[in-house]
């Protein structure tokens, strides 16, 4: 009887949240999160009918989540122990860029605990040429230097290890974690 309601409820669940397409998400969600096919969803800007208006649209971004699960919508916690903004636009590097924020990103609350967003900072950081967690090493150690890490676009850090060149889950686990 237990098995039947169980399979009953999963049924009824699935049917109820459905798929997540980032098209049909609200702009409050709709970043940080993941859509069913494993791609990212990225907020968009467009004019409204009325041009002084500007609207935001989800979207679904060329971005392959690989690393995470498909259907993530990041909680509330992670967004601000990561200090990251629902209503970014686009998916970009420039918030690497921003005093403070390499800080959040590498601290425990965020670095630990909220793997989508540490993903998603892993990948653009090393397309940046820069390794996420040499980063957060340098930004515990000298702050100054870990910017100027970033604004050297990775010529500070050095060759990337063999664990970045395998990707972001075996770089994150074998790297240390930020105290």
């Amino acid at each position: 009887m237990a098995l039947i309601l169980f399979l009953a409820f999963s049924i009824f669940l699935q049917g109820a949240l459905g798929d997540i397409v980032c098209e049909e998400l609200p702009a409050g969600i709709c970043s940080f999160s993941i859509s069913t096919s494993g791609k990212r969803c990225s907020l968009e800007t467009y004019n409204s009918i009325e041009a002084s208006v500007v609207e935001y649209q989800c979207k679904t971004s060329a971005v392959a989540a690989k690393s995470m699960p498909p259907e993530w919508i990041e909680n509330d916690e992670c967004v601000n122990a990561c200090g990251v903004d629902r209503f970014s636009v686009g998916i970009s590097s420039d918030s690497l860029l921003e005093p403070g924020f390499v800080a959040k990103l590498c601290a425990p609350a965020c670095y630990q605990n909220c793997p989508n967003i540490v993903d998603l900072y892993f990948n653009l950081a090393l397309a940046e040429g820069v390794f996420l967690p040499s980063l957060c090493k340098a930004q515990e150690t000298n702050p100054r230097r870990a910017m100027g890490q970033l604004l050297s676009s990775g010529a500070a850090s050095g060759p990337l290890s063999a664990a970045a060149a395998s990707g972001p889950v075996s770089a994150m686990a074998s790297a240390p974690a930020p105290s």
